[in-house]
């Protein structure tokens, strides 16, 4: 089921043309070094767009990941200064996730862009996983771990 679902994300709906757009735009806020936070979270969202059906997205925090200090407090500063870029990037998927839910072949597509819309307007942190990783983690939430 997760292969027909990619096949359905790039065959009618042009998704590698979103996830590599959004894995080049993270290239270029990386190459800038001062935008680096962004865009590598914009990188991690493209790779999860490449094949939305068997990744998924989870906060860096959630994989207890050991964090900087001050790449932290760079990185809430920078986002700051991202926020109406990501809103408007927001808006921008939301037109798409209208029009996808419009055609019965395309809700589970326009599911898997409104389930990752968080990343779009808050890339800081974002880790690109494997579906079985982010069961696991949720597993865990549940259990109160």
């Amino acid at each position: 089921m997760r292969m027909l679902g990619n096949i359905l994300w790039y065959i009618p709906f042009l998704g590698f043309v979103t996830a590599a757009w959004t894995w080049l735009l993270g290239l270029l806020l990386t190459l800038l070094v001062v935008t680096a936070p962004i865009g590598l979270g914009l990188m991690q969202y493209g790779k999860f767009l490449f094949l939305p059906f068997s990744w998924s997205m989870v906060d860096g925090k959630d994989l207890k990941r050991e964090s900087n200090p001050v790449w932290s407090a760079y990185s809430t500063l920078i986002m700051i200064i991202y926020l109406p870029i990501g809103l408007i990037s927001v808006v921008v998927a939301l037109f798409q996730i209208v029009a996808l839910a419009l055609t019965i072949v395309g809700i589970p597509t326009a599911l898997v862009l409104a389930k990752s819309l968080g990343t779009f307007l808050n890339p800081v942190g974002k880790v690109c996983v494997n579906h079985l990783v982010k069961d696991d983690i949720d597993r865990a939430r549940a259990l109160g771990r």
